[in-house]
């Protein structure tokens, strides 16, 4: 029975990213190029506007570890809830998708559909990046460190505003560690 739970939340979060293609808006300007090895490792969780399955999470860090394939291994871990709930782990598979820049990836959380994720800002010591989409309906902003300066924080709205997000549904992730 967990299984079959576990099952049809995987196909309400592929329902729910992969939605249909088409979109009001140009395609999202992506950054220039990633060099995936740096940008391997932990990335805390500052905003977003959450899927499902990350409403109400806590303590949110999403985990790249590059396979020897050139596909990444994804964690993303949070706690639900509270900073003391219970953790949800996820291990979704990514593909880069455009190899010259490698910033546009597919985002496999069951097969065989893999749901559009777009690297639309890296800052040069990559700190703080977010990764968007085209359909401008789920957004992801992310550090290194669990908390970024106001400035930065409001200088990266900035930016997602300027590329047609509505960033009324950006929310901040509750990020406590010792």
């Amino acid at each position: 029975m967990k299984a079959l739970l576990r099952r049809f939340t995987w196909l309400g979060l592929l329902a729910t990213l992969a939605g249909c293609a088409s979109t009001s808006h140009p395609p999202i300007q992506t950054v220039d190029y990633v060099d995936l090895e740096r940008f391997m490792g932990d990335w805390y969780v500052i905003a977003n506007i959450p899927t499902f399955i990350e409403r109400d999470a806590h303590n949110a860090v999403e985990r790249y570890d590059l396979n020897p394939d050139g596909t990444i291994a994804t964690t993303f871990s949070f706690r639900r809830g509270s900073f003391d709930g219970p953790e949800k782990v996820y291990r979704p598979k990514g593909f880069v998708r455009d190899t010259d820049s490698n910033s546009v990836w597919g985002m496999q959380f069951i097969w065989p559909i893999k749901a559009d994720f777009r690297i639309v800002y890296l800052d040069d010591a990559y700190s703080q990046t977010i990764i968007g989409r085209n359909k401008r309906d789920y957004v992801w902003i992310m550090a290194r460190t669990p908390q970024i300066p106001e400035a930065d924080y409001q200088r990266l709205l900035d930016l997602l505003d300027q590329q047609g997000y509505d960033i009324d549904k950006i929310q901040k992730v509750p990020q406590s560690w010792p």
